[in-house]
């Protein structure tokens, strides 16, 4: 079934099906294709027998099942293949009136050359819990995280990629919101050859918030691409996108676009999104596109703001001057870039050591008696 999602005087329609045949092969000519490899990515756009499907470690809310829920349709010709030929769905499940202290880590594992994954988060009504998900960089991988949030719920949904640089991951990340829930999605992309996340929020009702986070380290040969798509068509929500980058060496590339359409129902919205991107040497390129746009005019708030600069020489060369050697000078120009991200994620432990992969990839980790 091909849909044709378009409100009242929207003039960018998206295509959703779960058919890829009703896609069309994607090219550099397409916008959403644009700034992709696209012909490096050509495994994606069709069917690959001989990959397997995503599995993960057992825990303690996490199953699977054999078969995707029809709760999300697919976007582009790539997650359409993926959320076809899946075979085996990972399930994280949050019951109603429950409170997890711990986060909820998802380990998860490819088979074969490549691997079609679909993984589904649930929280119940008024439940707050934080979902990890750790993900296998050891082989191309191609998948969807659909996320659900309950009425009055708190969720935190945490996704890291990390690990060689040698193969792909393409995402689609689809989530809708309940009255009054609120929900943090924080991806974290440090490692992979080719990475494309594409996180989506809708809401289900009014009151609801978002907070979409996102921290990336790209170096050599990288590419990273984060595509973030808010709807609002709800009133009285929130939305706040934040994204900050750091990028070295000639060949390193990483693109965000940033989303965010009002609709006219969306009376009382109040929306912002911010990219920032810190060229840590001379040759790498950074892409940022926010889009804004406004259906109404009751909203309460809505901007967007976005920024691309190379390390700040003066204030090196300022901590260097009160006798902080250059390494630590540099670390802690980096935290400082990065803090406004990362202190948002709430478990203090994954903070920390996500932080201390960026340092330890820019070759910037430290002992701790220092």
């Amino acid at each position: 079934m091909t849909i044709l999602e378009t409100p009242p005087l929207d003039h960018a329609p998206r295509l959703v099906s779960n058919n890829p045949a009703d896609f069309p092969m994607p090219t550099s000519r397409q916008e959403e294709w644009r700034f992709a490899p696209v012909e490096r990515l050509s495994a994606f756009m069709d069917v690959q027998e001989n990959w397997g499907s995503l599995t993960a470690e057992p825990a303690e809310f996490v199953s699977s099942s054999q078969s995707p829920t029809p709760a999300w349709t697919a976007v582009d010709r790539a997650s359409a293949v993926a959320r076809a030929n899946v075979r085996s769905v990972i399930s994280v499940d949050i019951p109603a009136d429950t409170v997890v202290d711990s986060p909820v880590v998802v380990r998860l594992h490819g088979s074969g050359p490549g691997s079609y994954g679909q993984i589904e988060v649930t929280i119940g009504r008024f439940s707050k819990a934080t979902v990890v998900l750790v993900h296998d960089t050891s082989l191309d991988v191609s998948g969807s995280i659909v996320v659900s949030v309950g009425d009055g719920s708190d969720l935190t949904v945490l996704s890291v990629i990390d690990g060689p640089a040698d193969h792909a991951q393409l995402w689609q990340w689809p989530t809708s919101i309940g009255r009054d829930a609120h929900f943090v999605g924080a991806c974290i992309t440090i490692g992979g050859s080719r990475v494309r996340v594409c996180p989506s929020v809708s809401y289900r009702a009014a009151g609801g918030s978002a907070e979409l986070l996102g921290a990336f380290l790209a170096e050599g040969d990288q590419y990273m691409e984060h595509r973030v798509f808010v709807d609002h068509d709800r009133p009285n929500c929130v939305s706040n996108v934040t994204y900050k980058g750091a990028l070295s060496g000639a060949g390193a590339h990483t693109v965000w676009v940033g989303d965010v359409l009002v609709r006219r129902t969306a009376v009382g919205t109040e929306t912002y999104e911010l990219n920032r991107n810190l060229l840590l040497t001379d040759g790498p390129r950074a892409d940022s596109v926010p889009n804004l746009e406004l259906e109404t005019g009751d909203v309460l708030s809505a901007g967007h703001a976005s920024a691309t600069g190379r390390f700040d020489d003066e204030q090196l060369f300022y901590l260097k001057a009160r006798g902080i050697p250059e390494i630590v000078a540099r670390q802690l120009v980096v935290r400082g870039f990065f803090a406004d991200v990362l202190t948002r994620i709430p478990s203090l432990d994954w903070r920390a050591q996500i932080l201390q992969r960026i340092e330890s990839r820019l070759g910037m980790a430290l002992e701790e008696d220092e």
